[in-house]
């Protein structure tokens, strides 16, 4: 699999560099700041995707703006690519190198410039790890609600490059939706942002948003201006047995509309998911006895603990009355929750447990999510009736996780299963990419998402941006 979208990127820069531009760059920031090939041997270069990364020609580690600035105007000068890296916890390749390439890592730049109490922000510089920025908001009174399972690793410029999702998107939004205001700098050294701290700016293109999500490939985030929520004072949380996706969908409505805090998660794990993993990591334990069509772990999260806790297991019970719901645990602690999110998180062990698997992070309309499952399982049992395909997904958004994998497969089965499952996502008008961008793993697959003439915008604000292609060369986009 990874050979092949390692050839579709042949866009890159492939030529030898040159002696000058690695010499500029060492005069101009000094070994501190850029390291040679004998100096960080060993180190990693690769994403979390298991896509092959070529090593860099030097290790640039930025202490500040001006650095990357500098950095960037050499780079323009000798038209020498560049490739961003945060922490690496990326799926889809866009982290990694093709050969030839500069490698930015932004691990140096990291902390939290300040918080502004009153109007609920938080300014950072862009290699901070997400948990640092989760922890700080904690400690100053608030929540920053983006969350993901790489927390401890992944970093804001990460976050902000990939348009990250995570747990909470139900009630939070994507992390363009906790950004007020950003620093990049462009391909030619040019800095942009200018670290605004208001919601309203209706002033001309949003250059902010178009920049979030751009996977490197536009500029190099340096610096972010967050938004942090109120911290929620009572969270209520419960896992449920559900009998059919009728229902699922029917308890999705009715939570939303019901419940005074709102929905800030709605996981849904289909029962290949849940027996694969209680089966498999025996530290977890079932929070339901006998088996059901559909498991949803269900999250409020407000404001006013005893109103909240009483209309939730109000409504609770009349799920269960009006058999919306088979049956329910509601956890009475924290240590409940965390054994029920302990059964959603469990993904973090697939390296341990599946082996050679083939992952796929597409996404629906809530109204399709069941058939397209129910789609994409029909059609890859009928071509491998052994494998093991396990199902799940953050229901509130439309995005569907599926993980297939079957014991001793060769290589070139990764392709047919891409085949079957994007397949499905094309004719049901779905996203090829929910929340882990394009990278490199799903150049070829864009199209199906995308229309020929989204696809042209996108070459014309790269082009306008970043002319020779020094960005991040051969993601998102080929040529």
């Amino acid at each position: 699999m990874h050979d092949e979208m390692h050839d579709d990127a042949g866009c890159a820069h492939s030529t030898e560099p040159g002696v000058d531009v690695v010499r500029a760059l060492r005069d101009a920031l000094g070994a501190d700041i850029v390291s040679l090939p004998d100096e960080f041997s060993g180190r990693k270069h690769a994403d979390w995707s298991r896509t092959p990364s070529a090593d860099p020609v030097v290790l640039i580690r930025p202490r500040n703006t001006d650095h990357v600035v500098t950095a960037m105007k050499i780079c323009h000068r000798y038209a020498q690519p560049v490739v961003t890296q945060g922490g690496l916890t990326g799926l889809a390749g866009g982290a990694c190198m093709l050969g030839g390439e500069v490698a930015m890592s932004l691990e140096r730049m990291s902390g939290i410039e300040s918080i502004d109490t009153i109007g609920a922000t938080m300014t950072v510089l862009a290699g901070t790890p997400l948990q640092t920025v989760q922890e700080a908001a904690e400690s100053a009174g608030f929540m920053f609600p983006l969350d993901l399972g790489a927390r401890g690793s992944c970093t804001i410029g990460g976050n902000l490059a990939t348009n990250a999702g995570g747990n909470r998107v139900i009630k939070y939004g994507m992390m363009r939706e906790q950004v007020l205001d950003l620093e990049a700098v462009l391909a030619d050294g040019s800095v942009v942002g200018g670290l605004r701290k208001m919601i309203k700016n209706n002033t001309g293109y949003d250059l902010r948003n178009l920049l979030i999500g751009s996977e490197g490939t536009l500029a190099v985030i340096t610096r972010a201006v967050l938004r942090l929520r109120p911290r929620p004072r009572a969270v209520s949380t419960a896992w449920c047995g559900v009998p059919d996706y009728d229902s699922v969908t029917t308890l999705l409505r009715e939570a939303q509309s019901r419940l005074p805090a709102g929905v800030s998660a709605f996981e849904v794990m289909w029962p290949g998911y849940y027996d694969f993993v209680l089966q498999r990591l025996p530290e977890l334990r079932a929070p339901l006895e006998g088996r059901h069509a559909f498991y949803v772990l269900l999250e409020s999260s407000g404001a006013d603990p005893e109103r909240q806790s009483e209309a939730f297991e109000d409504f609770l019970g009349e799920m269960l009355e009006t058999g919306v719901i088979a049956d329910a645990a509601l956890a009475s602690s924290e240590a409940d929750a965390a054994a029920f999110w302990a059964i959603r998180d469990a993904p973090g062990e697939y390296p341990r447990l599946i082996p050679g698997r083939v992952s796929f992070d597409v996404s629906f309309s809530i109204t399709d999510v069941g058939e397209a499952a129910l789609r994409c399982e029909a059609r890859l049992r009928e071509r491998w009736p052994n494998a093991t395909i396990l199902v799940y997904g953050h229901l509130g958004d439309g995005n569907l996780h599926i993980v297939v994998q079957e014991p001793d497969w060769p290589p070139t089965t990764a392709p047919e299963v891409q085949a079957v499952v994007y397949g499905v996502t094309g004719e049901m008008g779905g996203s090829v990419s929910a929340e882990h961008g394009i990278g490199l793993k799903k150049l070829k697959v864009l199209a199906l998402s995308r229309t020929p003439a989204e696809l042209a915008a996108m070459r014309a604000i790269k082009a306008a941006l970043d002319p020779s292609n020094l960005l991040n060369p051969g993601k998102v986009l080929s040529r």
